[in-house]
């Protein structure tokens, strides 16, 4: 049996420090939609993979999972959001930044073959925006998996 290719991704679910917070950042500055609304808990509305939130504190009274924060800064994931050019990703940058999203620089060109710009949630989550440059993901990627 293996795991990693027998199961389908279907939600991820932020651990987050407070969920009135992480609610107001996703609705008000990113624009999702909220799907589901729980004590401790939302979800949201995406054409693919679910974005959820869990409170630290409420998962860890309900099923004992630690509830300790990270340290400010400390980025445990990164979601990532491929986009359809790298004009899409200026665009999200200059829309998102007028929101009042915090973004750690400019979008670039990189090494990769992607141009790329990345923002953090109110709890340190890293956001990646990217589009592949003309070629794609070439060879870069292909080297590295060997």
């Amino acid at each position: 049996m293996h795991f990693g290719q027998e199961v389908k991704i279907k939600d991820v679910c932020l651990l987050v420090e407070d969920i009135e917070r992480t609610v107001d950042f996703y609705v008000n500055k990113l624009g999702f939609k909220m799907r589901r609304r729980a004590e401790g808990f939302a979800d949201f509305h995406n054409g693919g993979v679910i974005l959820a939130a869990w409170e630290l504190g409420h998962i860890n009274a309900h099923t004992g999972v630690s509830s300790r924060v990270s340290p400010r800064g400390a980025h445990k994931v990164c979601i990532a959001v491929e986009l359809g050019s790298p004009e899409e990703v200026d665009g999200y940058y200059k829309s998102l930044t007028a929101n009042g999203v915090p973004f750690y620089g400019e979008p670039a060109n990189h090494v990769w073959n992607a141009r790329c710009a990345y923002f953090t949630d109110p709890d340190d989550t890293l956001w990646e925006l990217y589009a592949w440059l003309k070629g794609g993901p070439g060879d870069y990627h292909e080297e590295h998996a060997k």
